[in-house]
């Protein structure tokens, strides 16, 4: 696993995919950091963490899409397929990659929480909260592109699925508001990121918040090897 970890972290800069994901993810971060609190001159960052669940929303589709489709299609998965290493130690290693990939782009929203704190201090139980959102997040995301990516050869179709799941999850809570049955309701608006995210910009660390978005992200991981063994036994 360590060795596919490796691997695919430098295949990600080794093309300029990581730098552009990173560059992004800094931009917005940097952009709505200075229109909410500096320029707003507020040390109240559930703003922007509430504009970074859209941009991981948008961003991490096109960080994913190619962690298994590049090697179907380049045809390099035939390496993993006949190697002795497990499939769940490949789709693992790919997803940790992914993930700190990620991690690095995460980075720019603990600098403008140090510059906060810098110049007005920081709420830091709420700053967590809002960490540990975004990093779980990102986290089910991630898995749920990876999933999609192991379906195609295709990248554009694989970030186009992430897209589309993931719109999905988010907008659950709203398809639940016109639903009659209430009970259903309730069950759609549990499953929504959205919902669930927001009690993180609160500062509020739910365990069953955390447990949900830990079981998205295993889900689709098994989703993924499964998908993987198939082929290799194929």
């Amino acid at each position: 696993m360590t060795a596919v970890l490796k691997r695919e972290f430098r295949a990600y800069f080794y093309t300029p995919l990581a730098s552009v994901f990173i560059g992004a993810y800094w931009l917005f971060t940097g952009f709505f950091f200075f229109n909410y609190n500096l320029y707003g001159n507020s040390n109240d960052l559930r703003l922007l963490f509430g504009v970074l669940f859209t941009v991981t929303l948008f961003l991490v589709p096109i960080l994913t899409m190619r962690l298994m489709s590049e090697d179907r299609k380049m045809k390099t998965d035939m390496i993993f397929l006949m190697s002795p290493l497990s499939s769940a130690s490949v789709v693992v290693g790919k997803y940790l990659a992914a993930l700190c990939v990620y991690l690095l782009a995460m980075s720019g929203a603990l600098l403008v929480s140090l510059v906060v704190e810098a110049l007005a201090g920081a709420e830091w139980p709420v700053i967590t909260g809002h960490f540990t959102g975004l990093f779980l997040l990102g986290g089910a995301l991630i898995a749920i592109g990876l999933f999609i990516s192991s379906l195609t050869e295709n990248q554009i179709i694989a970030a186009i699925g992430g897209y589309c799941v993931g719109f999905l999850m988010m907008l659950l809570d709203s398809v639940a508001m016109i639903l009659p049955d209430n009970f259903l309701a309730e069950i759609l608006k549990s499953m929504s990121f959205r919902t669930r995210y927001e009690y993180f910009t609160l500062g509020i660390l739910g365990i069953d918040n955390i447990i949900y978005f830990i079981s998205i992200s295993a889900f689709f991981v098994f989703l993924t090897v499964t998908q993987f063994e198939k082929r290799r036994w194929s």
